[in-house]
């Protein structure tokens, strides 16, 4: 259970920072936002490795390419769920990102050739229908901005490449290319963007903006933690949690209540969930998994 435990957790974390930067989100603008998070999280990492020399791990990377990438994926990620959640409530955005699990599980199996059993894809597939039954009325009827939707459409898209991406660096010890390559990069990305747009902010709003630098790097020190005691097909359904979190800061922060396809469609996501472990604990009783040919 180490993989979904820490999932999980990490999960939470990106929800509290998500809920966290949509409450700032009407004071200040992405750069500002994102910038301050890396300069919060890159101090800090450096400080530990200072203090105990060698945290994190060797600095230096076999595979640049993949570091690479990976950094991309995070850096369209955090942009669009900032932006995306500006227009949308918590729980509507995250019923676009529930279709994460399901792309890093068609990922995997594509790329890196990963054996997924039968079960994780009919639960997945499930999951994902439970998703579609809450989304489709809010979009026929106009309940919430389709720019919003496509955004963080994207940024789900960038996530799930980065959750491969972090499968497939799984071998690769330390926090240096999780943590503080991202951060860098961060800074000189969102830096020239905050600058231009850049809005005193009062103390206690500098502290919430800093805040989001460790809920960041914690959720994702989890999530990629996850990945190396688990694969794809373990931990896909897990993603689906964020939706009773999300649904409850919704209610909590804003006062925006689920309405019965959000909550008929997260039933739906939280019996595939279930379902999806009994299939999996029940595999070698008799359950094939699914091989994709090798590449050429």
């Amino acid at each position: 259970m180490k993989g979904p435990a820490l999932l999980l957790a990490g999960i939470v974390l990106f929800s509290l920072l998500d809920a966290n930067s949509k409450l700032l989100s009407g004071q200040y603008g992405v750069g500002q936002v994102i910038f301050l998070r890396y300069a919060v999280l890159v101090p800090a990492f450096l400080a530990a490795r200072a203090i105990r020399p060698g945290f994190g791990g060797p600095l230096g990377t076999r595979r640049p390419g993949l570091h690479a990438l990976r950094i991309l994926a995070m850096m369209i990620s955090a942009a669009s769920f900032f932006l995306a959640f500006r227009q949308l409530p918590l729980a509507a955005g995250y019923l676009v990102f529930f279709t994460a699990p399901l792309i890093t599980l068609a990922l995997s199996a594509l790329v890196l050739r990963e054996a997924v059993p039968r079960a994780a894809w009919f639960w997945c597939l499930a999951g994902f229908g439970g998703v579609l039954l809450a989304v489709a009325p809010k979009l026929g009827g106009g309940a919430g901005p389709l720019a919003g939707y496509l955004t963080v459409l994207l940024g789900t898209l960038a996530f799930a490449v980065s959750q491969t991406v972090n499968r497939r660096l799984r071998d690769e010890p330390g926090l240096v290319g999780v943590v503080l390559w991202p951060g860098l990069v961060g800074l000189l990305v969102f830096g020239p963007m905050a600058a231009l747009n850049w809005v005193p902010a009062p103390p206690v709003d500098l502290a919430r903006l800093g805040l989001n630098g460790l809920l960041a790097g914690t959720a994702v020190v989890l999530t990629a933690a996850a990945y190396r005691h688990a694969d794809a097909a373990r931990l896909g359904p897990y993603g689906f949690v964020a939706l009773p979190v999300s649904v409850g800061l919704d209610l909590g922060l804003w006062g925006v209540a689920p309405d019965p396809a959000t909550l008929l469609g997260g039933a739906v996501v939280v019996f595939a969930c279930v379902m999806s472990e009994r299939a999996r604990r029940a595999e070698p009783a008799g359950l094939a998994p699914v091989r994709l040919p090798a590449p050429p």
